[in-house]
């Protein structure tokens, strides 16, 4: 008898739509969807998606406790061997609730679950602990790469075989310490290391260290109130109909409006509703410009910058920056206010 696979998947890959359907509630159809068909041939009849459930990302994301208990009854009722959600990629919403799955599916149901997506991705850190979870690459142009050990991967958790280390068994490493016997010491494994690193010859750190951009602090503005401000937002304040088309999750790109411009948020992933409703709560010029006829702040920059901050990876944020601050630098300002949602 075949394994029994259920498979979790958003909206998008359901084939159901895009932002426009993200607040489907949770659905269950029998056998494999869209990404499902390429998991299920890989299993080369050892196992058999029997049933994928679905749900939007803004619906699981806003309503997480009922969207949960929705799904894992979706997934109870098949009686699976293992469940597999994903692969999200980079989309952040999509990670989250694939991670918030997946960890479900593990505690609640005590099912083994493994899903997958991009290193950047906030379901990493969110679930990394809870859940096995494979790296991909930033986007669904990836898919046919991680299809294969997922499946590979879900099949060794079904069939409940010794799962290794992250590096012979491809996860991210959950922060698990394992108590093991080697032939040396760890004085002369260490000494071993360094001789290595002084010969700059490749070597493997047992404890490897997690690493922070380190920023170091602009000066204080000697005299705010002749300083020429400006705002940049991650909140995902546009002019209303979103021109640019700025991605409500792992923005493509940034825009620059006139301050006046800001009409709604393009932003994924938490309640419009108040932003929209009145921006200046994402974008506070309604204040900074009080604070300009008050004679607190010499002036305000006629632009604002924005983008989505929702899934979008660090690496397209900090060129993002070094674009905006070359523009603000350029035009004699002083310093950024930065907002968020």
């Amino acid at each position: 008898m075949a394994i029994r696979v259920v498979h979790y998947i958003n909206q998008f890959f359901a084939g159901i739509g895009g932002e426009e359907q993200a607040h489907i509630g949770p659905e269950l159809r029998e056998g494999f969807v869209g990404p499902g068909m390429a998991l299920n041939a890989q299993f080369n009849g050892e196992a058999e998606v029997v049933a994928t459930v679905i749900c939007g990302d803004s619906y699981f994301g806003e309503n997480m406790e009922t969207a949960s208990k929705e799904v894992l009854e979706m997934i109870s009722s098949q009686n699976p061997d293992v469940v597999i959600c994903g692969p999200a990629f980079n989309a952040g919403r999509y990670g989250t609730a694939s991670g918030a799955v997946a960890a479900a599916v593990n505690k609640e149901l005590g099912i083994p679950s493994v899903t997958a997506m991009y290193e950047e991705n906030p379901g990493v850190d969110m679930y990394v602990k809870e859940t096995y979870i494979l790296p991909t690459a930033n986007s669904a142009a990836g898919m046919r790469k991680i299809v294969k050990p997922l499946a590979a991967f879900a099949l060794k958790l079904a069939k409940g075989e010794e799962i290794l280390s992250p590096e012979e068994d491809g996860y991210f490493p959950q922060g698990a310490r394992i108590n093991y016997f080697t032939e040396k010491q760890g004085g002369e494994r260490a000494v071993d290391m360094l001789v290595k690193k002084l010969k700059d010859e490749e070597f493997e750190t047992e404890y490897p260290m997690p690493v922070f951009d380190k920023v170091d602090p602009s000066l204080a503005v000697k005299d705010l109130s002749k300083a020429k401000i400006a705002i940049v937002t991650s909140g995902g304040i546009v002019p209303t109909g979103n021109p640019d088309k700025i991605e409500s999750s792992s923005a493509s790109k940034y825009g620059q409006y006139k301050l006046d411009d800001a009409g709604e948020t393009a932003h994924g992933g938490y309640d419009p509703t108040y932003a929209n409703a009145n921006p200046d709560r994402v974008l506070p010029v309604d204040v900074l410009k009080e604070a300009v006829a008050e004679g607190k702040v010499g002036s305000l920059h006629e632009y604002y910058y924005s983008t989505t901050g929702n899934g979008t990876a660090v690496k397209s944020s900090k060129a993002y920056a070094a674009e905006i601050a070359k523009t603000l630098i350029a035009d004699g300002v002083e310093a950024v206010i930065l907002t968020s949602t």
